[in-house]
């Protein structure tokens, strides 16, 4: 029973992690536009931006998860 919830667990982990590089990567061409501007930046700079960001927050809930922290 352990082993599966571990295994679930992994799983999540490597989701986790999975999102923002995906975010930051395979996105781009679909996000690569200069309009809306945000704060005066072109979208695909605050796409960028934002994910730069959350990533530390993604990479916090795996160390979580792991409890390291």
């Amino acid at each position: 029973m352990l082993d599966g919830v571990r295994n679930t667990a992994g799983v999540l982990r490597v989701l986790l992690a999975a999102i923002p590089i995906v975010a930051l990567t395979l996105a781009v061409p679909f996000v690569n536009r200069v309009e809306p501007r945000f704060f005066g930046l072109p979208f695909l700079l605050s796409w960028i931006l934002v994910w730069s960001l959350l990533t530390p927050g993604f990479l916090w809930m795996i160390g979580r998860m792991e409890r390291r922290w």
